[in-house]
């Protein structure tokens, strides 16, 4: 008889070839790496909350089926400590023999010690799931947001995801992308260009080191009634795991002030010239979304990018409506709570996720482990 239960370090290899195939998409043995990865990942990490495991499904001849990877994410409710859990990887193999094999495994992990479950990687079919189980579907986090910053070379970036070889045609993209961006005047912000290193005129972004950038998440996320207790979290193994991407390019860390030296916001993203960057978090005092919108896109325009891609927070969307941004549903951020005061925050976009406030971060995201 099938059985869930908690995910034991012996379960490592199996759920590495599971995530594999499943994610990664690659008929290849799942490398030696990343299984220590998700055995460390999910095992070893000191923030490992009471009762809040990930979870493995054992069909009934004793072979692990599914898999649902779950950390602990210390937050606050008006000041009030809470204990969220984040559903990272949720692959359930076998649909014909056993079709309620991921049902079954979500299931357990809403029915948790946890106030408050949540993902933000929830394809069409686990967001389905997700709102059988009473959970709930949150739009305004949901959706990837898009700046283009050279078009031509942005377009190849695109296409050379499925034939590589396009990359070769990144010379032409680049000449024609100068003269592109040599026919804007300065302030002229189209949709598909931004000009190279052009100064913010309401504030100025510096860069820092990942202690500088976790110094500031407490500050500029004070506005949230619910929101991440960042002193109980391992930002530097966070950060250090989230920089542990080099496909993404360097993670780059900057501080965002006004000319009189306020700080105003913050922005963490991968940075590789001629690529699409991919935006980890940005953090804004309330009214100032705007102008560190507009520092990230220059920044990125500086250092050589055709564009810059992240994750949506209903706090920044009104700055991102009027900033020439393209708008993609990827996944959905699903929720999952029985108190009805952590639902009122979600609902009503008073709560801080996605990014660090989330799975993101992972090297099981963008990561290599060849």
């Amino acid at each position: 008889m099938s059985l869930v239960r908690p995910f034991e370090a012996a379960d490592a290899e199996a759920v590495a070839s599971l995530f594999q195939r499943m994610l990664r998409k690659l008929r290849a043995p799942a490398p030696a790496a990343l299984t220590a990865y998700i055995r460390d990942f999910y095992l070893e990490t000191p923030e490992r909350g009471d009762g809040i495991a990930s979870l493995v499904h054992v069909d009934d001849t004793g072979r692990i089926s599914g898999f649902v990877g779950v950390h602990a994410l210390p937050m606050i409710l008006d000041g009030r400590p809470l204990r969220a859990a984040v559903c990272g990887s949720l692959m359930a193999d076998g649909r014909d023999r056993d079709p309620m094999a991921g049902a079954r495994l979500l299931k357990a992990f809403v029915d948790g010690p946890q106030d408050l479950s949540f993902s933000e990687t929830a394809n069409a079919v686990s967001a389905r799931l997700w709102t059988r189980l009473r959970g709930v579907v949150l739009p305004q986090y949901s959706l990837d947001w898009v700046r283009v910053i050279r078009p031509a070379g942005f377009a190849i970036e695109l296409a050379a995801g499925r034939a590589g070889p396009l990359r070769l045609l990144k010379p032409a993209a680049a000449a024609f992308d100068g003269l592109l961006r040599r026919s804007l005047k300065p302030g002229d912000r189209r949709w598909a260009v931004a000009r190279e290193g052009e100064p913010a005129k309401a504030a100025h972004a510096s860069e820092i080191d990942s202690a500088g950038f976790a110094s500031l998440l407490e500050l500029l996320s004070a506005q949230f009634a619910l929101r991440p207790a960042w002193r109980d979290m391992p930002l530097e193994r966070m950060l250090a795991d989230a920089a542990a991407r080099p496909d993404l390019g360097a993670l780059v860390f900057s501080r965002v002030e006004t000319p009189n030296g306020a700080v105003t916001g913050a922005f963490a993203y991968h940075a590789r010239a001629g690529r699409i960057g991919r935006v980890l978090q940005v953090l804004a005092r309330p009214g100032q979304a705007g102008a560190v919108m507009d520092s990230l896109v220059d920044d990125a325009a500086r250092r050589g990018l055709c564009g810059l891609r992240g994750r949506t927070q209903p706090a920044l969307l009104e700055a991102m409506l009027t900033r020439k941004l393209a708008f993609v549903p990827v996944a959905s951020s699903v929720v999952h709570a029985r108190d009805a005061g952590i639902l009122h925050a979600l609902k009503t976009q008073q709560a801080f996720l996605n990014g660090l406030a989330g799975e993101n971060w992972s090297r099981l995201i963008g990561g290599r482990f060849d």
